[in-house]
This record gives C-alpha cells, sequence and structure tokens, in this order.
C-alpha cells in the first residue's frame, strides 16, 4: 500500500504511528529530526508523511514548507500530528503546506482513515 516515512522525536509515538500504519499495510521508515528525514527522503520512496511539529532542530513548520517547495517532494501528502492544538495551529500547519492535522493523542482509527484518504487521492 505504499511507504510512510515517520517523522517523531518521541520513540513512543514513533511506535504508535508506525504500529497503525503496518497493521493497514504501510512500510514504515523513522526519523526522529527533520534533518534525519530528509536524509531518509534521498534515499526512500515516500508516499506520505506523518510529522510532528516540535523537533530537534527545524520545526515540522519549517521541514513541511520546505518539503512542499520542492519539485521533488511538494506532491507527497503530509499529516501533521502534534499536542499542540489550537486553530492558530491548526491554520499554521495548513498553511505551511500540510495535507491534514490531527491532535495528539490520536484517534488511530481517524489516523488511519485520514492516511487511507491521502494515499488514495494521491494516486
Amino acid at each position: 500500500m505504499g511507504t510512510a516515512l515517520v517523522v517523531e522525536d518521541s520513540k513512543t509515538e514513533r511506535a504508535i504511528f508506525s504500529e497503525c500504519l503496518m497493521e493497514i499495510g504501510i512500510n514504515v521508515t523513522t526519523a526522529s529530526s527533520s534533518e534525519e528525514a530528509i536524509e531518509k527522503m534521498k534515499t526512500t520512496n515516500v508516499d506520505v508523511i506523518v510529522l510532528d511539529i516540535v523537533l530537534p532542530g527545524r520545526s515540522g513548520f519549517e521541514l513541511c514548507r520546505e518539503l512542499k517547495s520542492s519539485e521533488e517532494f511538494k506532491k507527497i501528502p503530509i499529516v501533521m500530528c502534534s499536542t499542540k492544538h489550537t486553530e492558530m495551529d491548526k491554520f499554521w500547519g495548513m498553511r505551511n503546506g500540510a495535507d491534514a492535522y490531527l491532535v495528539k493523542p490520536i484517534d488511530q482509527q481517524e489516523f488511519i482513515a485520514t492516511v487511507k484518504n491521502l494515499l488514495n487521492r494521491s494516486l
């Protein structure tokens, strides 16, 4: 069903996202920082990105903006998942190019449905 890149600095959250995705047949690769994510994207064909906002180094907002301005990566759907839950946070996530914004702790069914929807749209 494709490959997801989970960019999350929390081991626990990374594991939760990865398990949800693997349960529906998605291959998963992970990164714990924006810099590591960029390196992984150079060597892995990614179909969807699950992105935290608060990361070491560059924020998820910055990474999202960078990816969406890149010819190579701009069509890859991005799901931002963050504990930041105000309407302004969601606004900035979408303004920076996110295709979906979910608040942690995630509802696993909503997360899976969102990822499936984005993958189906990008085919």
